[in-house]
């Protein structure tokens, strides 16, 4: 990987002057890198990793199994993009395993996602079955650690 977007995929908030110095390169260059990457696609987006609870952001989160039937001359690819599509789906991969699609969804509650489940997922033609996960608690997102309160789980040794 190119040692700038190595050091944007590890922190976005990095300014191109900061860029700059760490790549030995003019701030001019890096900018014009950067544009050329989202130009042609490369750099897609850019966001903060957000600790929720603390944020005071209520959502509800699950990763749904979904098994499919490949379509003929479109195989997944139409159906992973057509459920990729809804605004509750965060994330849609091709998985190799007991089922074909894992599609992250988040809502605001639990009858918001069981409602996409149930009348939108489940009752799409080439949806053979859904199994759905919620997430209960997030200690890593995204190579970042959730880090809350430390409790020291050891007994106090005394004299």
């Amino acid at each position: 990987m190119d040692a700038l977007l190595k050091l944007l995929h590890e922190n976005a908030a990095l300014k191109p002057a900061q860029l700059a110095a760490m790549l030995n390169l003019t701030e001019a260059e890096v900018t014009a890198k950067i544009k050329q990457y989202e130009t042609v696609g490369v750099i897609l987006g850019y966001r903060a990793i957000l600790h929720e609870e603390r944020a005071g952001v209520e959502t509800v989160r699950a990763v749904i199994e979904v098994k499919i039937t490949p379509e003929r001359e479109g195989g997944f690819n139409r159906l992973a993009d057509r459920i990729a599509k809804y605004d509750e789906v965060r994330s849609c991969y091709l998985m190799s395993g007991g089922y074909d699609l894992l599609v992250v969804v988040e809502g605001r509650n639990l009858r918001d996602v069981a409602t996409f489940v149930s009348e939108k997922l489940a009752t799409i033609s080439g949806v053979l079955s859904t199994a759905t996960h919620f997430m209960l608690k997030p200690y890593k997102e995204q190579g970042v650690l959730m880090a809350g309160e430390h409790r020291d789980e050891r007994l106090a040794v005394t004299p």
